[in-house]
C-alpha cells in the first residue's frame, strides 16, 4: 500500500493571523472554560441512575404472601415411560442440574393451583413416589414463579395434553436443589405422625394422597426437618447440601 501523501496548505486559502488576546480577555475565557468543565462533571454525576433489569423470577400474577411458604412435590425416581420417554426424576438428578429445573408435567388442577400460589424463596420437600421406599428425600427452593408449561402443547411429549391451548391451561415453576437428607423420611413414618393427635394430623399430602403438589404448614415443616436431623445423627451421617 503506497504511503499516504502529506497534505499541504494552499497559501491562497490561508486565513489572516488572529488578533492577540488581551490578558484580561484570556482570563475571562479561561474562567468560563473551567466553569463549563465543572458543570459538565456535575451533570455527569447527577445523571439519572440506570434502570434496573426486571426480575423475571417473579410473576406479577402470583398471589403474594408474607414470609416463606412450604410445600411437598412428588417425583418418580425409578424408570417409567410416557409416550416412549422415561419420566423418572430423582433428588440426585436435581442435584446434578447446573440451571434451575422446570417442574413440568403437572396435569391436575389442584396441584397446578398450588404451583401458582408459590413465591420465589418458598421451600419444598422433594418426595420420591411410586418406588420401593417412598418418602421425603430432601429440600429444594422455588427460584422462579409459575409460567406456562409448554410441554402440554407438544405432540409426542411425555405429558402432551391435546385439549390444552395457549391460554395458559397448565403451569410450571422452576426449582433448585438445596439439600439431600442423609436418611429419608419414609411414608410409613409420615403416616404414623399423621395419626389423630400427631403433628401431621392435618397434613395435606396425607389427606389427599394422590395430590402431587401439596401445602406443608410451618409446624409440619419444622417437625419434619427436626426428624431428618435426628435420623442423620443416629446414623452418624450428614445431609448433602448445595
Amino acid at each position: 500500500m503506497p504511503p499516504r501523501k502529506r497534505k499541504t496548505k494552499d497559501k491562497s486559502q490561508e486565513s489572516a493571523p488572529k488578533r492577540r488576546r488581551s490578558s484580561r480577555q484570556a482570563s475571562k475565557e479561561e474562567a468560563k472554560t473551567h466553569d463549563e468543565a465543572d458543570q459538565n462533571e456535575a451533570d455527569h454525576d447527577e445523571a439519572s441512575p440506570a434502570t434496573e433489569p426486571a426480575n423475571t423470577a417473579v410473576n406479577p400474577e402470583a398471589p403474594r404472601h408474607d414470609g416463606e411458604w412450604y410445600w411437598l412435590m412428588k417425583a418418580e425416581p425409578e424408570p417409567r415411560f410416557e409416550n416412549g420417554v422415561d419420566v423418572s426424576f430423582s433428588i440426585d438428578d436435581l442435584r446434578a442440574k447446573t440451571e434451575p429445573e422446570g417442574w413440568d408435567g403437572i396435569r391436575a388442577y389442584a396441584a397446578r393451583n398450588n404451583l401458582r400460589k408459590m413465591n420465589v424463596h418458598d421451600k419444598s420437600f422433594f418426595y420420591h413416589s411410586n418406588c420401593k421406599e417412598p418418602g421425603i428425600v430432601g429440600i429444594m427452593e422455588i427460584v422462579k414463579e409459575f409460567s406456562p408449561d409448554e410441554t402440554a402443547l407438544v405432540p409426542g411429549a411425555p405429558y402432551y395434553d391435546p385439549a390444552s391451548t395457549k391460554e395458559n391451561r397448565w403451569s410450571l415453576v422452576h426449582v433448585e436443589f438445596r439439600r439431600k437428607f442423609a436418611v429419608p423420611i419414609l411414608l410409613r413414618e409420615l403416616r404414623e405422625m399423621g395419626k389423630p393427635g400427631g403433628v401431621l394430623e392435618n397434613m395435606q399430602m396425607l389427606k389427599q394422597s394422590r395430590l402431587s403438589v401439596s401445602r406443608v404448614s410451618e409446624s409440619e415443616w419444622t417437625a419434619l426437618c427436626r426428624l431428618a436431623d435426628e435420623k442423620a445423627e443416629e446414623a452418624g451421617l450428614e445431609h448433602v447440601n448445595k
